[in-house]
């Protein structure tokens, strides 16, 4: 019976490979490369261990870098690098594993391909099983590249395959999450969607166990808080690559994943080709009227992506509005960590900085949310339901300009809300609301550019490569935020972090705000959007 669930699994996997040959290998590379970049900025920007034991009391005690970073766990070359990246390179190997995976599966079904290949003698599972044995061997060939660099440069062999192997673990565990994203959705948006919000979630709980470990006695080095043992990229960093090499800890996402990919197959069993588990449900008999219009389809097809975004990041600017009364006290004795806060939030005061570099972290989820929502075009297209709306009045631009204006409209709406939040919370606790509603709410708006740019990045992605879309707008919105964030971690030449962005965007509330990046941005917005819509109005439809 397994037999014959299974059958036509090498062909499937050999066309699977044959579709991945170009965004596999560039992913696993990307990430590969990042790693060694990171270690060559870790030799120059920490030269001596008082360097890097300074760097680390810093760390230890500003949670705000630890969720960024990782809880540190040393002072030699690969403890160092560990811990700048560490954390990173596993969510990238996740986004690797759950579009590859999303891909090969619900999209095909989306698409239309699973019938035509159900109508051969294909298994039932057989879709599933070589989109898996696909995205575990990328993740295999990510860790064996990682070590293998790693040793190249110099550092020890144990700690080099412990590092490539935790985080090809944690794109193995999001791959299964993935895998049951897939059958529990009615689409490959959605199961990007859950995918995605699952490596956040994953994160973010990662960044708090972190964030709230204990310091160890000789002061700059951490053990993590039992939240980093319930995220699948906490157990990434909980292997201790080059300090303590962990192994037993790989045994966690090892179980994880094969209980959530036995699950995966179960629920494979109980559902028809192109529905979910979870049943899309009817619509009203009768249509609202803004239904009539392009934007108001849109903004119906979209609304609810953009309030789940809307009540994650305004809980997050809750969250770092309550920490601006004790953000002097926190620092006021360790000039050291003051002076990392105002280089990351572009100097001035220190809470200013330290709301600067929030807000930079708002605008990268900002452009995420506008990445994803563009996306909804592609999805459209290749599930053949443009078709029908463009056979009306409805013309190309009309259509597809709905769809910006939602996205444009919803970026606008996130960072307000997140600047609103942040500066009301902030205000009532330090008696100055009305300043710091304006100082918040004008410093998360100039984070918009980034958005914009990337909105009409993917625009013009969809009338040039409609094909290649999904996964080239990932790998630009990844590589943006490696240039414009990472750029200064990685000792990057100020060309390529130029490349990003978030390089350009105003430092808000730290400095003062100048019209000419902001300006030129929005320009290169426009020339994107613009090329786009060209393209697309002579392009036919693709599936």
């Amino acid at each position: 019976m397994m037999g014959g669930n299974l059958t036509g699994t090498v062909r499937l996997t050999r066309l699977a490979l044959r579709r991945d040959r170009i965004q596999l290998p560039l992913w696993i590379l990307g990430t590969t490369v990042l790693s060694s970049t990171s270690y060559t900025a870790v030799r120059e920007q920490f030269p001596t261990e008082a360097d890097r034991v300074t760097a680390l009391r810093t760390a230890v005690d500003a949670p705000a870098i630890l969720m960024l970073r990782n809880a540190p766990t040393g002072t030699s070359d690969g403890d160092m690098m560990a811990f700048q990246i560490l954390a990173f390179l596993a969510v990238l190997a996740g986004f690797m594993s759950t579009l590859a995976v999303v891909r090969h599966t619900r999209q095909n079904e989306e698409t239309g391909r699973s019938e035509l290949i159900g109508s051969m003698v294909v298994g039932r599972h057989a879709s599933l099983t070589a989109a898996m044995i696909v995205t575990a061997g990328a993740n295999l060939v990510l860790a064996a590249l990682l070590a293998l660099a790693l040793i190249g440069n110099g550092l020890p062999a144990a700690g080099s395959v412990a590092f490539g192997l935790g985080v090809g673990a944690a794109g193995l565990t999001f791959a299964a999450i993935a895998a049951v994203a897939a059958q529990v959705s009615q689409g490959a948006r959605a199961a990007n969607g859950i995918a995605a919000a699952a490596i956040g979630a994953a994160y973010l709980v990662r960044g708090l166990g972190d964030a709230f470990g204990e310091v160890q006695p000789d002061g700059y080095t951490m053990t993590s808080a039992w939240p980093s043992w319930l995220s699948p990229i906490g157990w990434t960093t909980l292997v201790q690559p080059f300090a303590g090499n962990r192994w037993a800890v790989l045994v966690l996402p090892a179980v994880f994943f094969a209980a959530l990919l036995g699950t995966a197959f179960a629920l494979a069993d109980r559902r028809d080709i192109g529905m979910g588990m979870l049943a899309a449900r009817p619509g009203p008999a009768r249509a609202a009227a803004g239904l009539l219009s392009p934007l108001g389809l849109a903004w119906r097809l979209q609304r609810g992506t953009l309030f789940g975004w809307a009540v994650a990041i305004g809980l997050f600017g809750v969250t770092i509005g309550s920490l601006a009364g004790t953000v002097e006290d926190a620092f006021a004795g360790n000039e050291g960590a003051a002076r990392t806060i105002r280089e990351l939030g572009g100097g001035g005061a220190l809470s200013d900085a330290f709301f600067t570099a929030m807000l930079a972290m708002v605008g990268a989820m900002a452009a995420g949310y506008v990445v994803q929502a563009m996306l909804r075009l592609r999805s459209e297209e290749a599930g053949g339901r443009v078709e029908p709306v463009l056979a009306t009045a409805t013309g190309r631009l009309r259509w597809l300009g709905g769809h910006l204006v939602v996205a444009a409209f919803g970026a606008v709406a996130l960072l307000l809300l997140a600047g609103v939040s942040a500066g009301l919370v902030a205000g009532l606790g330090n008696g100055d609301l009305g300043d710091r509603l304006v100082d918040l709410g004008a410093a998360a708006l100039v984070q918009a550019a980034p958005a914009l740019i990337m909105i009409g990045y993917v625009v013009l992605l969809f009338g040039l490569a409609p094909r290649l879309t999904v996964a080239l707008a990932w790998l630009g919105y990844a590589v943006s935020l490696v240039f414009g964030q990472l750029g200064e971690l990685l000792n990057l030449p100020q060309a390529v972090r130029d490349v990003s962005p978030f390089s350009h965007v105003p430092a808000l509330p730290s400095a003062d705000v100048t019209a000419t990046p902001l300006v030129l941005l929005g320009v290169v917005a426009v020339a994107l959007g613009a090329a786009g819509l060209i393209l697309f109005r002579r392009r036919d439809l693709a599936l």
